[in-house]
């Protein structure tokens, strides 16, 4: 009997800042596909990278950011790709951004916006992507993440 696979070929990242008056999330606008649309930060596991260590040389080639801490975000983000054929898993990743650092962005994207959870929600494009900044809202923002979701990125290779 024929099967669909499987395939964690991606890892996704939510950056997240404490301002002044709320927690807010970073999006930004992609200039590929799909052009145009607002997106967390996301992007291939190369070979011989941890899904964690893909997510953040993503943050850093996208962004130039870096974080104050790394969290196992305790969900994965899953959509069918037609052109694989493939049911794609992508595991996110929640990454603590002090408000000092300055966001700049390389050239797969045009703009970006720090912005609060309810205005994410309403920008992104995807059902998974809302379920995932929800997610993250309550179980990082509104309450204290789990200590054993806490990654040491001591190890990272810089």
């Amino acid at each position: 009997m024929p099967e669909t696979p499987i395939r964690a070929l991606l890892s996704s990242l939510v950056a997240v800042r404490q301002s002044e008056t709320q927690s807010e999330v970073l999006l930004l606008k992609r200039t590929r596909t799909p052009a145009g649309e607002w997106c967390q930060i996301s992007g291939s596991i190369e070979e011989g990278e941890t899904a964690w260590q893909a997510a953040l040389r993503e943050l850093q080639e996208e962004t130039s950011l870096k974080p104050v801490s790394l969290y196992s975000g305790d969900i994965s983000e899953q959509f069918y790709e037609a052109a694989r054929d493939a049911i794609i898993l992508a595991p996110v990743f929640v990454a603590f951004i002090d408000q000092a650092h300055k966001v700049m962005l390389n050239h797969e994207h045009s703009e970006y916006r720090w912005v609060g959870f309810d205005e994410a929600v309403e920008m992104v494009a995807f059902g998974g992507q809302r379920r995932v900044l929800r997610w993250v809202e309550d179980e990082f923002v509104k309450r204290t993440p789990s200590e054993y979701l806490l990654i040491s990125t001591a190890a990272t290779p810089k």
